[in-house]
């Protein structure tokens, strides 16, 4: 990513994983979304546990993220992209995909989640 940023040095590295999304959504078929560049890299990662466990349901969802104020709208927004890709054991506590076929952007997290 290193030359990728030297040649771009108005954007920001949260910018760049912005800017990934928007591009991995397009391709597998999601809607088209604008792209705003602007974000501020932050020099430390947030405190541990602030997010929610991966092997819990949509209760679970809700408990996390009402305590920071968020509305069941903002938890389907944050929480959608989750139908793409897969997690990191190392990065996030959590090995694997969300969905059954991660390379496709559909509804299935959240009907995964629902299911429980």
């Amino acid at each position: 990513m290193e030359p990728i940023k030297e040649q771009f040095p108005i954007l920001s590295y949260a910018d760049f994983y912005q800017l990934a999304g928007v591009v991995a959504v397009e391709i597998t078929g999601g809607p088209e979304i604008p792209f705003h560049p602007g974000r501020e890299d932050k020099p430390e990662p947030p405190p541990e546990g602030r997010l929610p466990d991966a092997t819990k349901g949509s209760d679970h969802l809700r408990d996390v993220f009402y305590t920071m104020g968020l509305s069941d709208q903002d938890i389907v927004a944050l929480s959608g992209g989750h139908t793409l890709g897969r997690a990191h054991k190392e990065r996030s506590g959590f090995e694997g995909p969300w969905t059954s076929n991660p390379l496709i952007f559909d509804n299935s997290y959240f009907k995964e989640l629902l299911a429980g």
